[in-house]
């Protein structure tokens, strides 16, 4: 097989990638309306003294949408957009932990346990970002 009859993906990794798209841009879109409180509840304490918790809830929803709409309308940048997004994933880990170690409440994540078990997704979404934007190999 020549380098051009490479596919750039596969059904799973498109498939995979849209999803996490559309699941970005619906995130981002939460962020900015309807859940603005609930992710203010996920924003480290510590962000304070560079910008109020609601700017921050903001601009990442804004990023979110802007990811998720690359994810999907820039195939020639995947690898780039991957790369981007995981970087975001691990950029906004510090929040969930203070969810945890600090036993703050939202998205129905009232006890401990659920907090703890959310932790774990995080390091999948960064995996499912990396592996749905990458070409594969021959």
């Amino acid at each position: 097989m020549t380098a051009s009859a490479i596919p750039s993906s596969t059904p799973a990794r498109t498939i995979a990638r849209w999803l996490l798209g559309g699941a970005m841009v619906f995130a981002g879109l939460s962020h900015l309306f309807w859940a603005r409180k609930e992710f203010q509840a996920q924003v480290p304490d510590w962000t304070g003294r560079v910008m109020d918790k609601d700017g921050v809830v903001v601009a990442s929803g804004v990023v979110e949408i802007m990811l998720g709409a690359a994810l999907v309308a820039l195939p020639r940048e995947l690898s780039r957009v991957g790369a981007i997004l995981a970087a975001f994933y691990v950029a906004i880990f510090p929040g969930n932990i203070e969810q945890y170690t600090k036993g703050k409440k939202g998205f129905g994540l009232d006890d401990g346990r659920s907090r703890l078990i959310r932790l774990f997704f995080q390091p999948v979404l960064v995996v499912g970002a990396l592996w749905s934007t990458r070409t594969p190999k021959p």
